[in-house]
């Protein structure tokens, strides 16, 4: 598919539209009349080329605001092992708090860590996975005589 280049108009209309959700207000942002610019953030939206920018930023924009498992995993492994650092409400004294942001995890942290990575990789699980091939032979008669 060949898409060609949006103007800076209609690349700043994309980006306004993105950021507002609103074709009016983006049109007029990006320096459309206000006048027309319901007209045009209509148009705009039916051409197939800002069509497809608009979708391909807001699949990036959700790819970046969503967390993927590796990204999961490091975090998870970084409060287990201390390295992670939270803001925390800290008494001075005299009923006074401030925050702190260089406190570690807790123990507790620490632990739910642990216990979240080691059920990622089946660790302490009691389920047994069993998979059984072939023929399976049943017997109806197990009381020995024969009969």
């Amino acid at each position: 598919m060949n898409v060609r280049k949006l103007t800076p108009k209609q690349q700043a209309f994309a980006d306004y539209y993105i950021e507002l959700g609103n074709a009016t207000q983006a049109a007029i942002k990006a320096g459309y009349s206000k006048r027309s610019a319901r007209q045009i953030g209509e148009q705009n939206l039916s051409k197939h080329d800002i069509k497809a920018y608009i979708d391909a930023r807001m699949k990036e924009l959700k790819s970046q605001r969503i967390a993927d498992q590796q990204e999961i995993l490091e975090t998870l492994t970084s409060v287990l092992r201390g390295e992670a650092r939270a803001a925390t409400l800290v008494g001075v004294g005299g009923g006074e708090e401030e925050i702190n942001t260089e406190m570690p995890p807790t123990m507790s942290e620490r632990i739910k860590a642990a216990e979240l990575l080691g059920k990622r990789y089946a660790m302490w699980t009691d389920k047994q996975d069993v998979n059984v091939q072939g023929a399976v032979t049943f017997v109806d008669d197990i009381s020995g005589d024969g009969e």
